[in-house]
């Protein structure tokens, strides 16, 4: 039996891989969406408001990261997000790998966002967070702990007091933000795109763990992970 959230999140996805398919291939759609999450990662990175440097430092000890470059609020179903991103993971010498694709779901999210569109980025602090997200499609908030910061204009810190938690999560609205924990959102493999970046047979397993595909076109992006 599929659970509640677990189907809004199918379904939320479905709808949104329809009309991609519409629109673009998924070899085009999977370059312009590395491209988004490049600018995401650079833009975070250069705020100059106090989170800033919590989102720096993050990242610099990070063993992986999810980044979200445009979530978008439904209005199917109640509280419903949903949003395409890019998964990427440290190997043992600290090289940041290359990116598996996923669509993140939810029924509800502990933050409320004030605006249609928002920017998130999940730092995964700990090789138990990225196995969770790339091998069960991770339900924050109960196979990871997450702990909640926020980034943008008019936020004034961001709460990351849980020192323990496996996932910082970090958001950029294009409107008013209100602050907290993201909570049973679940991340799910898009099967389409993974495909189309790398080809046919592509896994999020076989990218971030076995490394048995690369993509040059995602460079830019690995070397905006960086922290100097």
């Amino acid at each position: 039996m599929i659970r509640p959230l677990r189907f809004a999140v199918l379904a939320i996805a479905a709808l949104g891989l329809a009309g991609c398919a519409l629109s673009m291939p998924p070899s085009t759609q999977s370059e312009a969406l590395v491209e988004k999450a490049r600018s995401t990662v650079e833009a975070f990175k250069q705020r100059q408001e106090p989170p800033n440097d919590i989102f720096r430092a993050e990242l610099r000890n990070a063993r992986g990261i999810v980044v979200l470059p445009g979530v978008i609020k439904g209005g199917l179903f109640v509280g419903a997000e949903v949003g395409d991103g890019v998964l990427l993971a440290r190997d043992d010498t600290g090289a940041w790998g290359y990116p598996a694709f996923y669509t993140l779901g939810a029924g509800n999210f502990g933050i409320q966002i004030g605006a249609e569109a928002s920017e998130i980025v999940l730092v995964l602090r700990s090789d138990k967070a990225v196995a969770a997200m790339v091998n069960h499609q991770g339900k924050l908030g109960a196979e990871v702990e997450v702990t909640g910061g926020t980034i943008g204009a008019g936020i004034g810190a961001a709460t990351t007091a849980n020192v323990g938690a496996d996932i910082v999560a970090f958001s950029k609205g294009t409107g008013i933000y209100g602050g907290g924990v993201i909570e049973g959102a679940v991340l799910a493999r898009r099967k389409d795109l993974n495909e189309g970046y790398y080809g046919a047979g592509a896994t999020p397993q076989a990218i971030v763990f076995e490394r048995k595909h690369t993509n040059a076109h995602a460079d830019s992006l690995r070397s905006a992970l960086a922290i100097n």
